[in-house]
């Protein structure tokens, strides 16, 4: 969370459920509060339900239950204009006719704002994204980084508390993209404006956010730092999503405090946390993030489990090597080490043994 923010809940969605055939929910029973000044990212596959929570929040979709608060005032029969949020959009939505500093200008005169106001919060929004120079131009006369600055930035110029982004970054460039993103973060937390953004894409999220909401299937299915959604994913669904994750299938057959002992498929037997486990017998998935697998035996810790594996592929990476190895009748377990001058390069066809330590494993649902 930005500096200074308040622990108050600024933004609130309570029970807030939508159906657009009145059969069906796209989004089921959202309970979500967020503090002055958050960056919270609302993360997802296509159809999970994190758009509609946004536009929700905008006031373009209405909920069909449940109420939706901004400074603990009900916003549910409030039109988007007067909800006072910023917004940005992936296709920018410039006005092609207009000058730059028209574009910037519009939501002022919306707010009938007077002329000499108007110049001083362009100038000063188009400075805060590094187009002080651009103001004369069109959007036409733009790259596509440059239109997304000026995006931000009328999203900017009213001063908003609240900024909605909707896969603002989706049609930049790699390169680009990650600059930008960079740059909206230290934006919004140097304004202390309080950001909902949404995305599908897992590195954007864990890069910019405060928290993180994963949806699936219209509901949140982990709501954390990054941080703790990589490294303490509460179901499958979250450590397959989040990052890359190796999970093998097995039975519990012992659960004794902070640690259960799984029978894998293939017969082998590990010790893990038990994260989404309750009873003896019961199925699960496994989840091993591939940077916590070692190979090298110099380097495998005393407490480390170790398990046979056979080296299919090896793909050098520059910073990093890449292994696909066959593990408990797993051809997909990866691992992942440094490139560094005393790490091992392995051959495929190679029997090897690697190894984790049992905090590093997560016994989660079978599903």
């Amino acid at each position: 969370m930005a500096d200074g923010a308040s622990n108050e809940a600024f933004v609130e969605f309570e029970r807030v459920q939508k159906s657009y055939d009145g059969e069906s929910l796209v989004v089921k029973d959202l309970n979500l509060t967020m503090p002055k000044g958050e960056f919270l990212t609302m993360l997802g596959p296509s159809g999970s339900g994190k758009t509609t929570c946004l536009m929700m929040l905008a006031g373009f979709e209405t909920a069909t239950h449940g109420d939706i608060r901004l400074g603990g005032v009900s916003i549910n029969d409030i039109p988007p204009h007067k909800r006072g949020i910023g917004m940005v959009f992936q296709n920018y939505a410039l006005f092609p006719h207009m000058t730059i500093a028209e574009n910037l200008a519009f939501p002022l005169e919306v707010r009938k704002l007077g002329k000499a106001e108007q110049e001083e919060k362009v100038k000063r929004a188009l400075d805060m994204v590094e187009m002080g120079s651009f103001g004369g131009r069109r959007p036409a006369q733009l790259s596509g980084g440059q239109q997304q600055r000026v995006a931000l930035a009328r999203a900017l110029v009213f001063e908003p508390e609240l900024v909605l982004m909707d896969e603002p970054l989706g049609a930049l460039d790699k390169q680009l993209r990650e600059k930008m993103q960079f740059e909206i973060t230290h934006l919004a937390h140097q304004l202390g404006i309080t950001t909902v953004y949404v995305t599908h894409d897992q590195t954007e999220a864990l890069t910019m956010s405060d928290r993180v909401a994963v949806f699936d299937d219209g509901r949140i299915q982990q709501l954390a730092p990054p941080d703790k959604l990589y490294e303490a994913p509460e179901n499958s669904f979250v450590a397959q999503f989040i990052g890359e994750n190796n999970t093998l299938e097995g039975v519990v057959k012992e659960i004794k405090g902070n640690t259960c002992v799984v029978q894998l498929d293939g017969g082998e037997v590990i010790d893990a946390v038990p994260v989404n486990v309750s009873e003896v017998g019961e199925r699960t998935r496994v989840s091993i993030r591939p940077e916590r697998v070692e190979y090298n035996r110099d380097r495998l810790h005393e407490d480390a489990h170790t398990l046979k594996a056979e080296v299919l592929e090896f793909i050098y990476m520059g910073d990093i090597f890449r292994t696909r190895l066959r593990v408990a009748g797993n051809d997909e377990f990866i691992i992942k080490t440094r490139n560094a001058p005393d790490q091992v390069r392995l051959t495929p066809g190679t029997e090897i043994e690697i190894g984790w330590l049992a905090e590093d494993c997560r016994a989660l649902d079978a599903t």
